[in-house]
């Protein structure tokens, strides 16, 4: 499976994710197919210089509650279970740092909906699962200013 790093490069912040957490969004997106799966990325953000490392330390995968019809190329997390991974986390100190889920069949790009849907701040991964298996993951960035995406470099480690 590919990590990418796309061609719009945003280089303020980098994703750090552990190779165990890439490997939970894997089999999800895995799992799931041929529908989406999605979840929420908690962690933290540490200044390095002029650059921003967002380290990721928790994942909590969200149940796709859009219409079943649609969970192949559509998904939403349950407003309520958000709110509660969010105080679980905000315990440990940790915050709400983004959002992942599969494209069953489809690149590890953002789609029209998704970038309607998203907000500034908040890293998008995105793992392509090809035939139920993952192939590629890439993260986003909304940028607010265009409204349109920039990638992210993940870093695995």
């Amino acid at each position: 499976m590919n990590v990418s790093e796309g061609a719009t490069q945003s280089a303020k912040v980098s994703l750090e994710l552990s190779d165990g957490l890439r490997l939970q969004i894997e089999s999800e997106g895995a799992a799931a197919y041929p529908n989406e799966c999605c979840g929420m990325l908690f962690g933290r953000d540490v200044k390095d210089g002029s650059l921003t490392r967002r380290l990721v330390d928790r994942l909590v995968a969200g149940s796709n509650t859009f219409e079943a019809g649609e969970q192949y190329h559509r998904f939403s997390i349950d407003p309520l279970q958000q709110l509660k991974a969010e105080r679980a986390a905000e315990k440990e100190g940790l915050v709400l740092l983004g959002y992942y889920h599969s494209h069953p069949d489809h690149p590890a790009r953002p789609s029209e909906y998704d970038r309607e849907h998203a907000w500034p701040f908040y890293s998008y991964v995105i793992v392509a699962i090809s035939k139920g298996k993952p192939v590629d993951m890439t993260s986003w960035v909304l940028d607010d200013a265009s409204r349109q995406f920039q990638s992210q470099a993940i870093q695995t480690f």
